[in-house]
């Protein structure tokens, strides 16, 4: 059914590492910068992949553009403020994939790879991949990363009670993925992101 071979992987699979290993690793440096030492003993604090790797979820990935990394373990009760923590670690994955999508569009921008090579083609896959999972996360279904930042922001009693709902998350994302539903949420934000990543590197390249 798939052509484990084609000539794409070459691109793809080095484009997938960095995206996944740039948001584990963020999530992991900001619980461990707020006192939360879980990350650095289940050693996720490194931007070694393999530490971040979830075969099934990288492989779902690659050939469905729906797959997931091996959630970083963290600990709120060592944060100060338990609830501000934890919006900040989950922050943490989808900036951290905005910011390298910024990255690598001023470098394609400012034409410092030669266009169609190898490199530029990671690139590209590279763009694409940041931007779709910063949006991706950002998602509030549990256990995304959008789901946990909401959870920060609501009162207690209703962070408990949406709480509740983590167990029936995974089925709601097979779901909006199943029938679509997803496409009319996703791709007017990964279109929004990429349109406001535009209009910022440009602005950037006319003042240099």
């Amino acid at each position: 059914m798939f052509n484990f071979l084609s000539s794409d992987m070459i691109y793809r699979i080095p484009a997938l590492l960095i995206a996944i290993t740039i948001h584990e690793y963020s999530h992991a440096r900001v619980a461990d910068s707020l006192g939360d030492p879980t990350p650095r003993w289940n050693g996720r604090l490194t931007l070694n992949p393999i530490a971040h790797l979830d075969p099934i979820g990288l492989l779902m990935l690659w050939l469905v553009k729906f797959g997931w990394a091996r959630p970083v373990p963290v600990n709120p009760r060592y944060f100060k403020d338990p609830k501000k923590g934890m919006v900040l670690v989950s922050l943490a994955g989808p900036l951290s994939n905005a910011f390298v999508a910024f990255i690598t569009m001023l470098v394609i921008k400012l034409r410092l790879i030669t266009f169609g090579s190898l490199l530029y083609q990671i690139l590209i896959l590279l763009l694409s991949y940041n931007v779709v999972l910063a949006v991706f996360n950002l998602i509030p279904i549990p256990p995304l990363d959008g789901s946990k930042i909401l959870s920060g922001f609501l009162p207690n009693k209703y962070s408990y009670e949406f709480s509740k709902l983590e167990i029936y998350g995974p089925i709601l994302l097979i779901l909006l993925i199943y029938t679509g539903i997803h496409r009319y949420i996703l791709w007017p934000l990964v279109d929004l992101l990429y349109l406001t990543l535009n209009v910022i590197t440009d602005i950037i390249l006319n003042i240099i």
